[in-house]
């Protein structure tokens, strides 16, 4: 049982109708609002990060690695538009993954994932009916492996809400850097994204990786990244993917370039 591992004292997850859950949801709101990304700082309890980690160190040699250069907006750039505009924007990124299939149901973080408690809370905190695991099979749960020279560029979300598990830090580098709430549903505001990617970092937050630390983060209208990492130890860090809608799935090219396939491994 993935309770073992949880610090349910602290965030009563399990207890949905008790006065320190609805104050926990409460904060967890107010600090999405007010900046993009709520933190369950030591959401995992000691032996409950030990047991993640290992479980992470396990599945880390079956990552599929992807590299390259990628958009701040997670398309191809529009050529039609002047050279030194956001959307023509290239940074360098690689980074690897372990998919959904190469998860067994022994995982500690995949039954953390699949754990309804989980997806109730968020539900929740996000201000919606339900949340939905990903249809998607080897997208719905992702173990993020990045070792030395890795790094993700600038670059927002195409969904909603992203939630992370921090398990292990790299030794220099690997900061989660964002700005909060750069652009809005109505303007894109450009000026301020083109002076991001050149390199001003007067309005850029620093966010700590601290291992077991759950971190509940609106990436559509906040362009972040992950600086460089330098040293021998890998960044982990689990992917829980849910959706608004049931039956969300990635693209065939996304699961082609993060994955190298498109199909689950068959048993």
């Amino acid at each position: 049982m993935i309770e073992h591992l949880l610090d349910l004292e602290r965030y009563p997850l399990d207890r949905p109708g008790s006065d320190g859950y609805r104050r926990l949801v409460a904060a967890s709101r107010d600090q999405l609002r007010a900046h993009g990304a709520s933190e369950l700082t030591g959401f995992l309890t000691p032996a409950g990060l030990e047991a993640m980690v290992a479980d992470a160190l396990e599945r880390e040699p079956d990552a599929f690695r992807s590299g390259g250069v990628g958009t701040a907006y997670l398309g191809l750039p529009d050529e039609s538009l002047p050279e030194d505009h956001p959307r023509r924007y290239w940074g360098d990124y690689a980074v690897g993954a372990v998919a959904y299939d190469l998860f067994p149901p022994s995982s500690p973080l995949r039954q953390l994932y699949e754990w309804a408690p989980l997806r109730a809370f968020l539900a929740l905190v996000l201000d919606h009916d339900e949340v939905h695991p990903y249809a998607d099979p080897l997208g719905a749960l992702n173990l993020a492996t990045m070792g030395d020279g890795d790094q993700l560029q600038w670059h927002f979300d195409q969904t909603d809400f992203v939630v992370s598990l921090a398990l292990r830090d790299a030794e220099v580098g690997g900061d989660f850097e964002v700005v909060p709430r750069i652009r809005t549903e109505d303007d894109e505001r450009y000026d301020r994204v083109s002076a991001v990617l050149a390199g001003d970092r007067s309005e850029v937050v620093r966010v700590p990786m601290t291992p077991g630390t759950l971190l509940i983060f609106e990436g559509r209208h906040s362009i972040h990244r992950v600086s460089p990492i330098s040293g021998p130890t890998t960044r982990l860090v689990g992917l829980l993917g849910y959706d608004t809608q049931p039956g969300t799935m990635s693209s065939e090219l996304l699961k082609l370039v993060r994955y190298g396939r498109s199909e689950p491994v068959t048993p």
